[in-house]
């Protein structure tokens, strides 16, 4: 099947097999490594992407299903030469260790941008529950999120 998307601003257009999982469309086909395949079940997070502005799991969708829609990874939420916000709170507020999880954590912390101002401590930790770090603890990470909020 024919895939036509756009992926971190670029137009693609790739032929592949039906089953071909987003991840790994992403990863093998687009060369785009920093969405990270952690459970591949949908619950660690680590796969996740923005589609059309939303979160999704990369893990969880096929490559067709992102026909006609808009893809942002991990390497899109930047500005052409210069990081992302969130990227950069978390290098301040040491927010990852290993770096298995941060791509995940970086994309969900993303979409949640413009409320984050609103979001009391317990409902930013619930709405980034759905990543998981097993390295760093989630104490610079909710540091990290405030210190990206606009």
């Amino acid at each position: 099947m024919i895939v036509r998307t756009t992926v971190n601003g670029f137009a693609v257009e790739e032929q592949v097999e039906p089953r071909l999982l987003l991840s790994d469309f992403l990863r093998h086909t687009l060369g785009l490594t920093g969405t990270h395949v952690g459970c591949e079940h949908g619950v660690c997070g680590a796969c996740n992407v923005l589609l059309d502005g939303r979160a999704v799991r990369a893990c969880l969708l096929f490559a067709v299903q992102v026909d006609g829609h808009a893809v942002t990874t991990v390497e899109g939420l930047g500005e052409e030469g210069a990081s992302h916000r969130a990227q950069t709170a978390f290098v301040e507020h040491g927010a990852l260790q290993c770096g298995f999880c941060t791509p995940g954590f970086l994309v969900s912390l993303a979409e949640l941008l413009p409320e984050l101002a609103g979001l009391e401590d317990s409902a930013l930790r619930e709405s980034l529950s759905g990543n998981i770090c097993r390295c760093t603890g989630y104490q610079a990470i909710v540091a990290a999120a405030r210190g990206a909020a606009p």
